[in-house]
């Protein structure tokens, strides 16, 4: 293909597909990628790419724990200055991808000295479109920041630019099931990969004190019965694309709900010493339809009723960079690691947070760190190993 011609979509040929998530779960990624039988094609901090066609990108999106985005690539073009990317993104039939009684928004990422402003950017491509739109059949779209509907994502870096078309929409870590968040949640993707990186399967108990609005332990409930999580939601920005098929992806939400887990879970327990945080985390998991996989409990997170048989226990407590004080803080994590101490022999100790300082006060050695990304928070997955009774053996 001459690579001044826009690369067209056809949603019966392959083409790239682009995968987001937040940075340190491109692991936990690929391997639910390949699990649903994809080649990962590449993998960068931030995502990965496969090939396939609409059908796939749907596909994807029901299935995908931590991505963010499934990204479908439309147009890839060299690009020296805006005219060039205005001329080069009305060469593209947008007309047989977006209706003119649509809703459009344009999202850029731009590393190019062209332009100073990403917002530029997108103001190029949302004109291109629509023209091109409006040219074709005599109406344009609305457009705006919302990004619910048709959206177009753009990567322009250096010389050359690349428009995908958004098929998730809003990110995948909106399951749409938190209705009632409470102070800082964990997004819902990064809980996933959490869980995930705990290697929690659901053989054994799973005990998340301070659970807050509920997410992580949410989270373990939906993997544990293996539901996936685009069941929950009822638009994906593939629903506004013009070669949308309807029935298709009624079969294949009905063929996803079978998918079920032969047996409930081990015990999954959430305790918060606030009442509105289980009340929040309640209602939560009703709307996920997982609240009779979890137990609920109002204490303080080292009065927790540890179940008999050894599991998991997760803590996510605050960090002191957007929530509390880090000298208050502090108390609170060595009172974490007597908890483990006192409370949790056998059981598989993690601590998510970012505040390194903090960490320290546990008082205990992590036996592992995982890196990964709350936002633009540098956090660690801090995994310990908590034995019953003491390791140390004497001599004979």
């Amino acid at each position: 293909m001459d690579v001044w011609s826009p690369v067209m979509v056809d949603r019966h040929a392959p083409q790239r597909i682009r995968i987001t998530c937040a940075k340190g779960l491109v692991a936990f990624l690929q391997r639910e990628v390949e699990a649903l039988g994809y080649v990962v094609d590449s993998a960068r901090p931030t995502g990965v790419e496969t090939t396939g066609g609409m059908y796939d990108a749907m596909r994807l999106n029901l299935f995908l724990r931590t991505g963010l985005n499934v990204l479908y690539l439309v147009g890839s073009f060299p690009c020296t200055d805006p005219e060039m990317l205005y001329a080069e993104t009305a060469a593209i039939a947008w007309e047989e991808m977006i209706s003119p009684d649509e809703y459009l928004s344009v999202v850029s990422s731009v590393n190019t000295p062209t332009i100073r402003d990403w917002r530029f950017a997108s103001l190029k491509v949302k004109d291109a479109i629509v023209d091109r739109v409006s040219s074709a059949v005599g109406r344009r779209p609305d457009s705006g920041p919302e990004r619910g509907n048709f959206v177009v994502n753009v990567y322009w870096s250096g010389d050359w630019c690349e428009l995908f078309f958004n098929t998730s929409g809003r990110k995948l870590a909106d399951r749409n099931y938190r209705k009632i968040p409470h102070k800082a949640p964990m997004q819902e993707s990064l809980a996933a990969g959490v869980v995930m990186a705990t290697e929690y399967d659901g053989s054994a108990p799973m005990v998340n004190p301070m659970c807050g609005s509920g997410t992580l332990a949410i989270e373990a409930a939906l993997l544990a019965t293996g539901r996936p999580p685009g069941l929950l939601r009822s638009n994906f920005g593939f629903m506004h694309h013009l070669s949308f098929d309807a029935d298709a992806w009624k079969t294949m939400r009905i063929e996803a709900k079978k998918i079920r887990s032969l047996r409930d879970p081990s015990p999954i327990v959430a305790t918060d010493i606030d009442e509105r945080a289980i009340a929040a985390a309640r209602k939560n998991a009703e709307t996920a339809g997982v609240h009779r996989l979890i137990q609920f409990d109002v204490c303080d997170f080292a009065d927790t009723k540890m179940p008999d048989e050894p599991g998991i226990v997760l803590i996510n407590p605050e960090y002191g960079v957007r929530l509390g004080d880090s000298a208050a803080l502090e108390a609170t994590y060595k009172r974490i690691g007597d908890f483990f101490k006192k409370r949790c022999g056998g059981w598989s100790g993690y601590v998510f947070t970012g505040n390194r300082e903090l960490a320290g006060a546990i008082g205990l050695k992590a036996s592992r760190r995982m890196e990964m990304f709350n936002a633009n928070i540098e956090c660690r997955l801090l995994r310990y190993e908590l034995y019953a009774g003491t390791r140390r053996k004497d001599r004979p």
